[in-house]
């Protein structure tokens, strides 16, 4: 390790190494196993591997640097594609889609620049736990071909501040 590794694994705490992504949480809440989720889709991880979070917040951040590619018409979910390349996706509880957009305001557009943290939709978590299905809210990768190792994390987690998911390409 040369000088200026060691001098970036002081800056960033160690967090993160070449080979290592954090992914931070895309909302405030309680990580849950993704094959907990009530729908079939995610639980069987059809559209990718990860976790979800039992939220407690108001909004919805970008888990790491990276462009905005999709936000659902009906602000319940987006994806986003990190600078690292990994393709990920964020769905605020189950068939929400049904709920027409109530309950979520849009703040970020399609194709937006995102820093980690940056909001991308906030959410009204009381109408939204009084009217969706399920209000947990799956994080998956959806490009786990390049993926060789994902570490899930567990626990509370504080948006824009907590690991959620720890990767390797």
């Amino acid at each position: 390790m040369g000088f200026f590794d060691s001098l970036k694994k002081a800056v960033t705490g160690g967090a993160q190494t070449e080979d290592t992504i954090n992914l931070i949480a895309p909302l405030s809440g309680e990580i849950v196993a993704i094959e907990d989720v009530p729908d079939v889709v995610f639980a069987e991880k059809i559209v990718g591997d990860g976790i979800a979070i039992r939220p407690t917040g108001n909004k919805m951040v970008a888990p790491c640097d990276g462009t905005i590619g999709k936000i659902f018409e009906t602000n319940h979910a987006f994806s986003l594609e990190s600078d690292t390349g990994i393709e990920l996706f964020v769905h605020f509880g189950i068939d929400t889609v049904e709920l027409k957009g109530e309950g979520f305001t849009r703040i970020a557009s399609e194709g937006q620049k995102v820093k980690m943290g940056d909001t991308v939709i906030e959410f009204d978590l009381a109408f939204l736990t009084e009217n969706a299905k399920s209000i947990l809210t799956p994080v998956v990768i959806s490009n786990m071909d390049e993926i060789k190792e994902l570490q899930k994390m567990s626990g509370t987690v504080v948006v824009g501040v907590d690991a959620v998911l720890k990767i390797v390409k």
